[in-house]
């Protein structure tokens, strides 16, 4: 299934979560087991042939496409949750969305320092939940191999915040 009929079950909602915005609603391709199966080999494909210690995925939606991505690479899964998520000693940081900022987290003991590491979200909009990520991942000692979205809103340039790293996305809008 390539990737415009992925594109095709991905809903588009005007106004949500405010006005102005245009929300890319995934649970219509994730109710389709066909296409959760082949969005998720796409995000993998790029990486397969890569040595990758653990995924890490970003809350919430990430943990969708991230958890079977590193059950199909045999790693484990590191997650990135909101402030006040996760119940052991954590390194935060502050991060700007399109309309807001938050405040994310990681375990300290979650990366030991030179694992490499495969960084996973939904959708790479401005980068700044993903800079975020890689801000927290990096302070933990690990190597980036790759950054893997289901979604990319081009428009917003997100990619430019990130050029250091091997950014891969299926759709584009």
């Amino acid at each position: 299934m390539p990737a415009e009929e992925l594109r095709a079950r991905i809903r588009e909602v005007p106004d949500f979560p405010k006005p102005g915005i245009l929300f890319y609603d995934i649970t219509t391709l994730l109710k389709d087991g066909a296409a959760m199966h082949e969005a998720i080999d796409l995000m993998l494909a790029p990486y397969r042939d890569i040595r990758i210690d653990l995924v890490v995925g970003m809350e919430s939606r990430g943990f969708i496409f991230s958890a079977p991505m590193a059950y199909a690479l045999g790693v484990g899964l590191v997650p990135v949750r909101k402030l006040g998520k996760l119940p052991h000693e954590t390194l935060s940081v502050e991060y700007a969305l399109e309309y807001g900022s938050n405040t994310l987290e990681i375990h300290r003991d979650a990366i030991t320092p030179g694992q490499r590491v495969l960084i996973v979200d939904d959708l790479l909009a401005t980068g700044g939940t993903v800079r975020g990520t890689v801000d927290l991942v990096s302070r933990l000692g690990a190597e980036i191999v790759g950054l893997s979205f289901l979604i990319e809103l081009l428009f917003l340039k997100g990619r430019e915040r990130l050029e250091s790293f091997a950014v891969s996305s299926v759709i584009q809008y």
